[in-house]
């Protein structure tokens, strides 16, 4: 009986949810490979089916998917496509989420609420995710909800290097919507070269979701171009009222900047209406036509995502790409 060569050579492979195809297409071209391609479908009944069509046994899968609206069915579709990769045996399975579902759901504020956060990070587990990349999440500790290693990605420096270099020369100051943001405006502050701080003090009803009564700043503001940062922007309402607030403060201009841009409906029109001179946003969830604006600039978070998968397919190291 003649020997059995064995051959430890690795193969990357690249695959992409219906959400946002655009954006691993992106991912693709950096790192010079394909997306896999796969038959994706709906039954007349909203089930998902997903089939791959080459091989993908013994190979190391990277998964992408976006999960903008409607989130359910592109998480759902996320579970479909892992169990698919599982049952077809490849090797290691990493799932790229851009944009971490449900992420505002990580406590309980009262009880009887769930956890929903927790239980996204249980569903990828179970479904056989192994490994689990994302950008910008909501709070810290969600790292801990999963079971496996984590590549938490940070957007601050593609932002603040877009703000640096469009606003140069202008008296900066950065301002956080709410007190609990203050540590992240910090952070910016650092990266624009030591531009002083200021918060907006308000209140929130936990009974009303996505509304919030915006108060006063905390903080000098006064004649200072202000970059009003958060993680994300949904229904608008709160960077809406922070842009207000700051150019009744005495602010020259006011920039909005975040990394996930959900822009629920009004959020568009709030934005362009709000009085900030730019808004700025990461690709990390698709922007369709009808929700943008004149004053929204996007920025491609392809280039950070490709960089980190190919450190992770090459053991490198993902947090080099943070050091300064």
């Amino acid at each position: 009986m003649s020997a059995i060569s064995i051959t430890n050579s690795k193969s990357l492979m690249l695959f992409s949810g219906r959400a946002f195809p655009e954006l691993a297409d992106e991912v693709a071209r950096f790192l010079d490979v394909e997306v896999t391609p796969q038959d994706a479908y709906d039954f007349a009944n909203g089930e998902i089916f997903v089939r791959f069509k080459e091989s993908v046994r013994g190979t190391d899968a990277f998964l992408i998917q976006s999960c903008g609206p409607p989130l359910n069915t592109w998480m759902m579709e996320t579970l479909i496509m892992i169990d698919a990769l599982k049952r077809a045996s490849a090797k290691r399975i990493t799932v790229v989420l851009p944009f971490y579902p449900y992420a505002r759901q990580d406590k309980k504020h009262r009880g009887r609420e769930p956890i929903s956060a927790r239980l996204v990070s249980d569903l990828l587990k179970t479904a056989g995710a192994q490994r689990l990349m994302t950008v910008d999440l909501h709070t810290d500790q969600i790292q801990g909800f999963f079971d496996g290693p984590v590549d938490h990605l940070f957007a601050q420096p593609l932002l603040t290097r877009y703000i640096a270099d469009k606003y140069i020369g202008d008296d900066l100051a950065v301002v956080s919507p709410d007190s609990g943001r203050v540590r992240t405006a910090e952070r910016w502050a650092d990266r624009l070269g030591g531009a002083p701080i200021a918060f907006i003090h308000k209140t929130r009803d936990p009974n009303k979701p996505n509304q919030v009564v915006a108060n006063r700043v905390v903080g000098d503001v006064s004649g200072r171009t202000c970059i009003v940062v958060d993680d994300m922007i949904d229904t608008g309402g709160t960077i809406s009222k922070a842009v207000g607030q700051v150019l009744d403060a005495g602010a020259s201009k006011v920039v909005v900047a975040a990394t996930h841009g959900v822009l629920s409906d009004p959020a568009a029109e709030r934005l362009a209406a709000s009085g900030a001179c730019e808004v700025v946003l990461t690709n990390t969830l698709a922007i369709p036509p009808a929700h943008r604006f004149e004053q929204l600039t996007v920025l491609s978070i392809a280039p950070l995502l490709a960089q980190a998968i190919h450190e992770v397919f090459e053991d490198g190291s993902v947090t080099k790409l943070f050091d300064a």
